[in-house]
């Protein structure tokens, strides 16, 4: 059943994914032009590459300083690409059909539904029309607020040059991009709490899935008498939320007497909790991870690695995916077969989806991290080497400075990794997935030793 499905939408998947290598493609060339740059900065066409895929796929990941290079048109180009890959191609087609009056018919409304990892055409249109609608209010509200604190507070001398610093510093928390225009990430507002706070609020919006803002947007402005969450808003949350605090946790436990040495107690709460937001797909950080412990580095590997919710901004093997492991594990410790949650139970199909999706992102990271070594050992660090192909899979953007200086083979097993990360497992798997008839043959059981 799960194979004819996938069949099925195999078509549309090889649209989407060319789709998506397209922009990649056009980007890279608007920002080689001379009009990107900014006087006197060059961009190879391997670099201009890799910041076009992290780009698109909003990881963040850059092999280049953003601010010293680009221009205001090469900076726009940056954040049209963040749009396209943060709340997917499709509904940037959906924003431009309703814009210029085009009927939106089956076949782009099917193409929707694989682009936002969705199980039916039921309120796609709709489903879109929210994403536009609450990209544009949050990225306003968002690029408002951090213009007016940027000028108020001193950090830019002219309103304009606050403004611009604030909708691009918007447009990247939100999208989960990564990408800064302050020339090293955030690490000069490590004890500017209002930015701090205003930034993670714009992660977590994007980071925690289209599909829960709607059913808080139901819940909260429908008139619903009795409204009910599904069962993925409450894993998914609940997950998220779970994951927050064990992150925010052991960062407060291995950085303690590391870089938050001589912080103020809610300095080291406040950062540890930054830390463990952005390494879930946003890339952006307050303290500088190469000077993070060993331990600090592995669990935020972990972190970027396990990435966002499923249908946002983020990447990685998603939330859902771990909790129905975690879950599956619980399962089988109390001598059950069924996976109950939320006095609801998890489809046989999703778990064999959830190991799948699990066991072949570990495969793609453990390749990743082998090419990476092969091409850079012994020059780099193989915690950075873990650390940075996390980041590319789960398109994070942290990084312990090595990018910049890996070898071309590197860059380009990270642009796969971002690229894999942006499109998603579903979509990536299915490309593979035979176009032949199956014979429907049932053969005999038989047991195996497992274990």
């Amino acid at each position: 059943m799960l194979l004819k499905k996938t069949q099925k939408q195999r078509s549309a998947v090889h649209t989407i994914v060319i789709a998506y290598f397209l922009v990649i493609f056009i980007v890279t060339v608007l920002l080689i032009l001379p009009i990107s740059l900014k006087p006197g900065a060059s961009l190879s066409f391997t670099d201009a590459l890799f910041v076009s895929a992290s780009a698109v796929s909003v990881t963040g990941l850059t092999t280049i300083n953003t601010a010293a290079t680009f221009s205001g048109f090469g900076t726009i180009v940056l954040m049209i690409a963040f749009q396209v890959g943060g709340i997917g191609i499709m509904a940037m087609g959906t924003f431009y059909w309703i814009l210029f009056g085009k009927p939106i018919g089956l076949s782009q409304r099917k193409m929707m539904m694989i682009d936002q990892n969705r199980y039916n055409l039921s309120g796609m249109v709709q489903l879109m029309k929210l994403i536009i609608g609450m990209t544009l209010l949050f990225e306003g509200v968002g690029a408002l607020l951090f213009g007016g604190y940027f000028y108020f507070a001193g950090y830019y001398d002219t309103l304009y040059r606050a403004m611009y610093h604030g909708l691009f510093h918007a447009v990247s928390s939100y999208t989960n991009a990564g990408f800064d225009l302050f020339g090293n990430s955030l690490l000069d507002y490590s004890d500017d709490v209002v930015v701090q706070l205003l930034t993670m609020l714009l992660i977590v919006l994007g980071a925690i899935g289209f599909p829960v803002i709607a059913e808080v947007r139901e819940y909260l402005f429908g008139g619903h008498k009795r409204f009910r969450f599904t069962l993925y808003t409450k894993v998914t949350t609940t997950t998220f939320a779970i994951l927050l605090l064990l992150g925010a946790a052991g960062i407060w436990i291995t950085e303690g007497s590391n870089t938050f040495e001589g912080m103020a107690w809610y300095e080291k709460v406040l950062n540890a909790f930054f830390a463990s937001i952005t390494s879930r797909s946003a890339g952006l950080a307050t303290i500088d991870p190469s000077k993070m412990t060993d331990a600090s580095q592995l669990l935020l590997a972990v972190l970027m690695f396990i990435g966002a919710s499923p249908s946002s901004m983020g990447g990685g093997v998603r939330t859902t995916t771990v909790a129905i492991i975690v879950l599956m594990i619980i399962t089988f410790m109390r001598g059950e077969e069924e996976i109950r949650v939320f006095g609801r139970s998890v489809r046989h199909e999703d778990i064999i989806k959830s190991f799948l999706f699990f066991i072949t992102g570990v495969l793609l990271v453990m390749i990743g991290i082998f090419v990476v070594l092969i091409s850079e050992s012994p020059h780099v660090p193989a915690i950075a080497v873990i650390f940075e192909v996390c980041s590319a899979f789960g398109t994070c953007g942290l990084s312990t400075g090595i990018t910049g200086s890996l070898s071309w083979a590197s860059k380009v097993a990270l642009i796969v990794l971002m690229y894999i990360g942006r499109i998603g497992m579903t979509q990536f798997l299915t490309l593979f997935v035979s176009r032949k008839a199956k014979a429907d043959v049932h053969y005999p059981e038989e047991r195996l030793i497992i274990g």
